[in-house]
């Protein structure tokens, strides 16, 4: 009987169809030899050929001995099948036979005794190529060797997406036993997971092929259900030599280390682009409200929810900043900011409002110990310590105030105030490193809060002494209706150096002047002020503009480092003229009744306190119904416009229908200045009017 073909299994019996090579069994190359009672071979299979190099033809009724074995090995050969046959235990071992090239190879054989249903015996041999064989055993020990040992969990599911086998390191990251994991689908074992991802990832692995590498899951197992971790996970299909698909190997590394790391490297990125963004947003300009407004818009939403700044009153009020204080503070607030609407919101002092905290409260605290205090996990009690009152605690309650931060506001070494911080919708308490960050905010915008609190104070002070000079309210003038106008710069230091007045002459005449201070701040204020009352005392002896500029020019030039742009202009209402003189300053603009408005063409002259320069008197009509308007170039300058387009429009404005002086004033003041200008303005309209009788 030759057994050179497969029989093929019939469809209905298990295996069904014959199976392609590239088995276990195909890659050991298994050969069958049969032998009767007396040792002749009679089955040969395939196998057999291929290792041995004899065909059926050739070892089909030969002894099997003498065909394989060389001489010196037929005795042992003979007592080992007698053996066999015998009826005792199998034969396995590694025995040299003799290949038909005339080669020796080793080859490894099992042998034992068949019996048919005649009664009659055979004996069966399988061998294979022993280097063949140590290979996969070497293979197999090394491939079972390190999914044991892998510190990777690992596992394979078939088909149907069931645990085949899982190695103890996937063991101890479930939480599960192998026994707990074979047989059950992902959901039956881990239900606590979103199976659901992972059954469709490994769906797409077994349609197409195509591994999926490296991908995040996040979830808790039964090993630590307290904690939240992140692992690694890839899934290869499983093939056979012969591609039939076997099922889904599956990987899982541990990576919640990394993934906490790159979350922290990415906050730290966040944290730097928050003090990069704090140092272009914060101090952009020199307003205390303004400055205070941007730290608190800042800090939310990318490290609290609200955000609010306070400020010690007593540095408001002028008093120097102290490096340490007891007992109850008194606060300016200046801003609060929130990144929704929130019942914290109210529960916040409203800007421009005083309170008054007692020492135990937090904020309280914070200002006199000059430090940080923190509370991670706000309890009911804390509420009271942080509120301003019981309802305010209630709004904080409403709104799920969870974690507080308060830090100082610390600018040369001195407490100003607290930045005051708390999170409701952001789960997250507040951190060491939130409070490190926060102390990089305050710290940045309280030096910006201490430059915009001195700016103020001087622009006070400065602004005080403006207006303590100028005059209150034009006096009434004979032949004359006159309305006036001083708006200061809203930076700190460009206020101080602009100036009007009107001075009564005798005669019913009146001084009309309008001067420029070049400058700024207290010495500006201060140089005007001298300056104003030089020039009432010259008015006093009745001169011609010209001299009058003359005499103020020497006086400005024995001032120093002064110099001043000036309008001097004299009307007498008998004559319905006025006699006018100019020290660099820009012409003064004449309306007419039922003309357009236009600029007084006169000599322009040069500042005063330029020294030996000759002023001009330029003799003006001026009836009835007619204006006369004086300005600073404040009301007109910009540092985008050109002067000439400026003044085209200052006259476009004044040529709408006649209103009061006073309307007129507030007209030109909206129109022309911009939230911010950075000089300031004095304005004076002047009307003739007809003289009483």
């Amino acid at each position: 009987m030759r057994a050179t073909e497969p029989v093929p299994a019939h469809p209905d019996q298990p295996g069904g169809a014959p199976s392609g090579s590239g088995g276990l069994l195909d890659l050991l190359s298994v050969a069958a030899v049969v032998l009767d009672a007396r040792g002749r071979i009679v089955l040969w299979s395939p196998q057999a050929e291929e290792l041995f190099g004899y065909s059926a033809d050739e070892a089909l009724g030969r002894y099997a001995a003498r065909l394989l074995v060389q001489e010196k090995h037929l005795e042992l050969v003979d007592g080992l099948f007698e053996q066999v046959m015998a009826g005792g235990a199998g034969w396995a071992g590694v025995f040299p036979i003799r290949h038909r090239d005339g080669s020796t190879r080793l080859v490894e054989f099992r042998n034992m005794r068949l019996e048919d249903d005649r009664k009659d015996l055979y004996a069966l041999g399988l061998a294979t190529d022993q280097v063949t064989l140590r290979r996969l055993e070497r293979d197999l020990a090394l491939s079972t060797r390190l999914v044991s040992q892998s510190p990777i969990g690992l596992a394979v599911v078939d088909t149907d997406l069931r645990y085949v086998t899982v190695n103890p390191a996937l063991e101890r990251i479930n939480g599960l036993s192998a026994a707990e994991h074979v047989g059950r689908n992902i959901h039956e074992a881990l239900p606590f997971l979103d199976t659901e991802s992972i059954e469709a990832a490994m769906r797409e692995v077994l349609a197409t092929g195509v591994p999926i590498v490296d991908r995040e899951s996040i979830g808790r197992t039964a090993a630590d259900p307290e904690h939240e971790k992140a692992w690694s996970v890839s899934f290869y299909r499983l093939e056979a030599s012969n591609g039939k698909v076997l099922g889904v190997a599956t990987s899982v590394v541990d990576v919640t280390e990394r993934r906490r790391a790159t979350i922290e490297a990415a906050q730290a990125r966040q944290r730097l682009a928050l003090v990069a963004d704090a140092s272009i947003r914060i101090g952009t300009t020199l307003d205390l409200d303004e400055t205070a407004r941007e730290l608190a818009e800042v800090s939310v939403p990318e490290l609290a929810d609200v955000a609010a700044v306070d400020v010690l009153d007593s540095v408001l009020n002028g008093r120097s900043a102290v490096t340490a204080q007891t007992g109850t503070a008194v606060f300016r607030a200046l801003a609060v900011a929130s990144a929704y609407p929130s019942e914290a919101v109210r529960a916040a002092d409203p800007p421009g409002e005083v309170a008054r905290y007692e020492a135990d409260r937090l904020v309280t605290r914070c200002v006199n110990t000059g430090r940080p205090v923190r509370v991670p996990h706000v309890s009911s009690d804390d509420l009271r310590y942080i509120a301003r009152s019981p309802e305010a605690a209630g709004l904080l309650a409403t709104a799920g105030l969870h974690s507080y931060l308060a830090v100082p506001l610390i600018a040369r070494g001195k407490v100003l105030g607290a930045l005051d911080l708390k999170r409701t919708r952001n789960p997250e308490p507040f951190s060491a490193d939130d409070e490190v960050l926060a102390g990089e905010l305050a710290a940045r915008a309280a030096v910006c809060i201490d430059n915009a609190r001195w700016y103020r104070q001087a622009r006070n002070t400065a602004l005080t002494l403006q207006r303590s000079l100028l005059p209150e309210q034009p006096p009434h003038q004979p032949g004359l209706e006159i309305a006036s106008r001083y708006q200061p710069a809203q930076a700190a230091d460009e206020v101080g150096g602009d100036w009007f007045d009107v001075i009564p002459l005798s005669g019913d005449k009146s001084a009309l002047v309008v001067g420029d201070v070049m400058g700024s701040g207290i010495s500006a204020a201060a140089t005007m002020g001298q300056l104003r009352t030089a020039t009432r005392t010259l008015a006093e002896l009745d001169l011609d503009p010209a001299q009058v500029l003359h005499y103020l020019d020497r006086i400005t030039d024995r001032m120093g480092q002064t110099i001043t742009t000036c309008i001097y202009a004299v009307y007498d209402p008998h004559q319905a003229q006025c006699l006018i003189s100019n020290a660099g300053h820009l012409a003064p603009v004449l309306i007419r009744p039922g003309r357009a408005p236009e600029l007084l063409d006169l000599p322009t002259g040069a500042p005063l306190g330029v020294g030996h320069v000759t002023f001009h008197t330029t003799t003006l009509a001026l009836r009835p119904g007619d204006r006369l308007v004086l300005y600073t170039d404040g009301l007109v300058e910009t540092r985008d416009q050109a002067i000439d387009e400026r003044l085209g429009v200052l006259l476009a404005h004044l040529s709408a229908p006649d209103g009061s002086l006073e309307e007129t004033c507030d007209l030109l003041l909206h129109a022309l200045r911009h939230p911010g200008d950075h000089d300031d303005v004095a304005l004076l309209i002047a009307r003739a009017t007809v003289m009483a009788g």
